[in-house]
This record gives structure tokens, sequence and C-alpha cells, in this order.
């Protein structure tokens, strides 16, 4: 199969899929229960997810604010040149930041969206300043702030 081509997923991959995005702290032998599979197919159907790309990466899901981390702010940044190289640079640039959870680049509008978690204010302010005011190519930068998050589900149907 060519390497731009998805993997085929049948019901149990999808099935595997569904339970791990609930809970991926599960052992083997949970989610081979839970999936109606034997532990050695779950093992073995698990690893082939992870190493077709189809399973990123396994996390946990924190809450901003039982950390203090607050302030959402969703941030459009136009750059002043849009070639290659200089969206590249932006994106090497900005991915390394901890206060960006997400990054987009997006067409038809800003060069770039950024999902921003900072514990407040006067961080956000430091925030700006020390990645994006000091970044020479940086045209214009246009924030939102979040008031209240009405949903948030990382969850992809599969």
């Amino acid at each position: 199969m060519p390497d731009n081509l998805p993997p085929v997923l049948d019901a149990t991959d999808r099935r595997l899929l569904d339970i791990l995005q609930d809970d991926c702290a599960l052992t083997n032998d949970g989610l081979a229960r839970r999936a109606h599979i034997s532990p050695a197919t779950c093992l073995r159907r698990v690893r082939r997810l992870v190493e077709t790309g189809v399973i990123e990466r396994r996390i946990a899901i924190v809450s901003h604010d039982a950390l203090g981390h607050g302030l959402t702010a969703i941030i459009e940044v136009s750059l002043a040149q849009q070639s290659a190289e200089a969206l590249a640079a932006f994106e090497s640039r900005v991915a390394g930041e901890p206060e960006i959870q997400q990054c987009y680049r997006v067409s038809s509008g800003p060069d770039f969206v950024l999902v921003v978690h900072v514990r407040d204010m006067p961080a956000y302010h430091a925030f700006v300043h020390r990645v994006l005011t000091t970044e020479a190519n940086v045209r214009n930068v246009r924030s939102f702030f979040s008031v209240r998050r009405s949903k948030f589900a990382p969850r992809i149907r599969v």
C-alpha cells in the first residue's frame, strides 16, 4: 500500500480506537476485555495502529483551571511575508512555546491561528511580547479571549 494512503480499519480497530479515546490508561488486558478480543490480538492491533500513525500518541488531558492556567486566548497571526520559508520558520519558532496548545496554518484570512493557555492577562502580555512582537515577520496579531469553554472534545469519530 502506498505511504500516503490511510490504513484500512476494520470494526475491531474502530472499537479499540473508540475505547482508547475514552481511556488510554487501560491495561492491555482491560482493553482486550472491553473490545471483546484476546489480549494477544489486542496488543498486536494497538501496536499496528501506533506504527501506522493512526494513534499519534497517548496522553492525559490536564485541566487548565486546576493548574491555574485560567486564560485561553485564540490568536490570529498574519505574517508580512508568506513565502514557504517564512511560513515554515514561524511554525518552527512557535512549536517550542509551551503556552501554545494548538497551532494551525489557515487560509483565507490570517496565516495562523494559535490556541494559547496562560495563567492570567500579565502572562498573556509577556507571552505576546516574547513570542510575537519580537518576531520581525509578524505583521498583525488579533486576539480573542475565552469567556467560557462550552465544548472541548479531542475525540475523533471513528
